[in-house]
């Protein structure tokens, strides 16, 4: 397959292998668990965006997987670093109840390893100070540990802050922090003490004309709800409150400038760690390595995986508990391949200029989806490649996504009628026109359609 030349080209979706496929992995597989009808063949052509399903239809993946492939399949920036070493086995191993390397010393190391990746999370990150990670197996747990750490830091504390629309996790601590659908959440158990404000995406974070209500006259709900402002919780007893900097499953939701300056200023008024979920928005997504970067917060704790193929929980070293054996896991940070992958996209979006391109690729799709847009798409917005549009009904967006999957374009909803976009950070000047092209074409065919 030629990335430069390569196109869509489908027939029926999802075809009879894909159906016979699907048949055979639902045989076992949890019931409730939810997959898109698309069937990717490991075995066959793909590149960038571009893969084969097992019917031999070829497709444009903005999604990314969820944005867990930051560049797309196959691509050579990784693929090529890959293919130079002999891989071992066990490739995933206990990485924090072992040490491990490669070769005589780490400068010299014949590939990066776990080590070598919280040395270049470390630098990333510096701008806030952050000097220590601890490495985990997904995202879930990367929240999950913050949390713990956080309380660590401040063992009397009782209470913590979450932000309506959120998600963090599927594990029962991290959905104690998740307000985004119930279905995640519906008559599981809870972690005590978790209050709840909203997360402000207001055009106007004023008091006036902030429909959330989470600007006040004097501030804001979070404020007000604290004991020196006339609230009933004492910031002393707070262990953290933790954000997304932009929602992701609840909607692709971009926050008030305002509304961040506020969580920000209480946080470090009143001493309140302040954690931000980048799972879904870090790693390049928006443009730059970390959404947080983009708005007047300072974070003490970063949670991050999907595009690192591992978890990561990044802070200062003061924030983690330096009791041996406080934080562990078997497989915590051992993950060789992932660790090697993680480390190579970070060299990747530096070597090549990623972080620029997201931004200026991420700025064509939007002009286009803007000027494309027919009277049923209700917003288009986006940083970086981190892209969302916003439709009148539910049905609707449920419709255009069936619409651009016929014509071989992977997208994902999200929130309650929302279409995420994420194409890969190294996406092409003719990869955006013609996925926006088709997604245009999507939208129009349903827009002349009545919808049940």
């Amino acid at each position: 397959m030629d990335r430069d030349t390569a196109e869509p080209d489908t027939a029926a979706l999802p075809g009879p292998n894909a159906r016979d496929w699907i048949e055979f992995h639902t045989e076992h597989a949890a019931p409730s668990e939810y997959s898109h009808e698309f069937v990717w063949d490991v075995t066959a052509d793909a590149d960038g965006p571009f893969v084969t399903d097992v019917d031999g239809n070829v497709l444009l993946d903005f999604t990314c997987h969820i944005g867990a492939a930051p560049l797309g399949y196959n691509n050579e920036k990784i693929l090529a670093k890959l293919r130079e070493f002999d891989l071992v086995e066990p490739m995933k191993i206990a990485g924090q109840d072992m040490y491990f390397g490669a070769g005589p010393d780490p400068e010299t190391a014949e590939f990066p390893g776990a080590s070598h990746l919280m040395e270049k999370l470390v630098d990333v990150s510096s701008q806030y100070g952050m000097d220590t990670v601890f490495l985990s197996n997904s995202g879930a747990e990367a929240v999950e540990n913050a949390a713990k750490i956080s309380h660590d830091h401040n063992p009397t504390a009782k209470y913590a802050y979450a932000f309506d629309g959120s998600f963090h996790g599927r594990t029962l601590g991290t959905l104690s922090l998740t307000f985004s659908k119930p279905v995640y959440t519906r008559h599981y158990p809870e972690i005590a003490g978790v209050k709840t404000v909203p997360f402000c995406d207001c055009a106007d974070a004023s008091a006036g004309d902030c429909d959330c209500g989470f600007a006040r006259e004097n501030g804001s709900q979070l404020r007000d709800s604290l004991e020196p402002e006339g609230g009933h919780v004492d910031p002393d007893e707070v262990a953290f409150a933790v954000l997304e900097p932009i929602q992701g499953v609840g909607g692709y939701r971009f926050p008030n400038e305002a509304f961040m300056a506020e969580v920000g200023d209480v946080c470090e008024t009143y001493d309140i760690p302040l954690v931000v979920d980048e799972i879904q928005s870090g790693v390049g997504r928006t443009g730059k390595m970390w959404a947080s970067d983009h708005y007047p917060i300072e974070p003490d704790v970063i949670a991050s995986a999907k595009a690192l193929r591992v978890g990561a929980t990044i802070s200062k070293k003061e924030i983690f508990p330096e009791e041996k054996n406080r934080l562990g896991s078997t497989f915590g940070g051992g993950d060789l391949l992932g660790s090697m992958q993680g480390a190579f996209t970070l060299e990747a979006i530096e070597e090549y200029d990623l972080l620029d391109n997201a931004t200026e690729r991420g700025r064509q799709a939007k002009e286009l989806l803007r000027d494309g847009a027919p009277d049923h798409v209700d917003d288009v917005r986006g940083k970086g490649l981190m892209l969302a549009v916003e439709f009148d009904t539910t049905e609707r967006r449920n419709a255009v996504v069936q619409a651009a999957l016929k014509r071989g374009l992977l997208t994902l909803g999200c929130g309650k009628k929302t279409i995420r976009l994420l194409p890969p950070l190294d996406s092409t000047e003719r990869e955006i026109e013609m996925g926006i092209d088709i997604f245009t074409e999507a939208m129009d065919d349903v827009a002349s359609k009545a919808l049940a």
